[in-house]
């Protein structure tokens, strides 16, 4: 029997999702001249079409399917992310010279989203053939058996972060991959050398791209103060930067959820959503969120997003296939990711990445990849093996006794 807890959970998310892509967007439609239901159908297209795509996966077989599954996903869309650098502007939507999604009609789908989930089966089903049982590895063991997943995920930092200028996705993708490291038997030097190696290689991307440079200047102006009073004085000097004018972005992000109290102002009734924070119901939903439905909104779409991660972990925990448990674990570390990077973004900890929030944001791709994967999840959590307890066994075996 699937996880009907996590589906129900995952049936609540969506329908907050429903209900924001309608009440935040009342700014956006009005500018761009929709109907006010324009972008609520949209959502609810997605959400629908997710819906039927997670039950569907979720009454499949996964000894017979998963596999054939997720290796057609992999290898599906990181050819679409290869072929749709190649592809005219009128089949793909350019912005800011970066072809991040693909047109269908009046439709468009961002590969990239599904790539994340193919990559994190590509791991699993890889580690659990030729990893999971290498234990005590040398570090150049470890550097020789792990380089050639490092080579794929450059490939992906290449026709993602490169080609697409979309650094958030990459940050997901490699924290997912170093952890599943530890999880298949790496050694924590290895790890820490790969935390170093990373920063260095975002530290090249950011430098590579004016608009990240001048996005992480923006951010440490908000911060500097705080991290530099621990630092001696001459050093302060060096590192501080001088922004003309505060983050827009944050500033209303910080002020939208502050407005928003304990109890929130009510829907379609928040003042930061009027213009003051563009498409406030995709990258910054969460602080639409909580100037609406205040802190109590926000701590339950928060806690109920971490209810999906603890469940997830948990069918990790109790399925012996170690593809299907590698897989469950990279799925959690995907929402956990995305969610953290979002949250801290909003908040002003991290730079903005405009990584949407999993179930919450508005946007079709994003939506349907998060169902897809669920809908995997759903699929494995049918083979969990719940352990019963000896002490119950025993009370079972004398309440039989009893009765006869």
């Amino acid at each position: 029997m699937v996880d009907k807890t996590l589906l129900f959970s995952i049936m609540f998310l969506l329908g907050v999702s429903l209900v924001m892509s309608y009440s935040l967007t009342t700014y956006t439609v009005i500018h761009y001249g929709y109907s006010d239901t324009h972008f609520f159908i949209r959502q609810l297209f997605a959400v629908s079409i997710g819906f039927i795509l997670m039950i569907t996966l979720s009454w499949i077989d996964p000894d017979k399917w998963f596999n054939r599954i997720g290796l057609t996903t992999f290898i599906l869309f990181l050819l679409l992310l290869i072929v749709m650098q190649f592809l005219p502007s009128n089949y793909v939507n350019v912005i800011s010279g970066a072809k991040r999604w693909i047109k269908l009609g009046s439709l468009s789908i961002a590969p990239v989203e599904f790539f994340k989930v193919g990559f994190v089966f590509f791991l699993a089903w890889s580690f659990s053939r030729k990893l999971i049982d290498r234990k005590g590895m040398s570090f150049k063991e470890e550097i020789k058996v792990f380089f050639p997943y490092i080579m794929v995920f450059f490939v992906a930092v290449i026709l993602i972060a490169v080609l697409q200028k979309d650094l958030g996705q990459v940050v997901v993708l490699g924290g997912t991959l170093a952890i599943l490291f530890l999880f298949v038997g790496s050694s924590f030097k290895f790890f820490l050398s790969l935390m170093a190696s990373a920063m260095v290689s975002v530290a090249i991307l950011i430098m590579m791209a004016p608009h990240r440079i001048a996005r992480i200047s923006s951010w440490w102006s908000t911060v500097q103060g705080t991290i530099l009073n621990i630092i001696p004085f001459e050093v302060v000097q060096e590192l501080k930067v001088e922004v003309a004018r505060e983050p827009y972005q944050i500033s209303n992000s910080f002020n939208a959820m502050h407005n928003g109290g304990m109890w929130g102002q009510g829907l379609s009734t928040g003042q930061f959503e009027l213009g003051y924070l563009s498409e406030v119901h995709t990258d910054f939903v969460l602080a639409g969120i909580t100037e609406e439905l205040g802190f109590i909104g926000l701590a339950t779409v928060s806690l109920v997003l971490l209810f999906v991660v603890y469940r997830i972990f948990k069918i990790a925990a109790l399925v012996k296939n170690p593809t299907y448990y590698l897989f469950s674990v990279g799925v959690g570390l995907l929402i956990s990711l995305s969610f953290i990077i979002n949250s801290f973004g909003i908040s002003g900890i991290f730079p903005v990445k405009g990584i949407a929030i999993p179930f919450l944001s508005y946007g079709g791709s994003h939506i349907l990849a998060s169902c897809f994967s669920i809908g995997l999840i759903l699929m494995i959590s049918k083979k969990r093996v719940i352990e019963i307890k000896p002490q119950k066994v025993e009370q079972k075996e004398q309440d039989k006794k009893e009765k006869e």
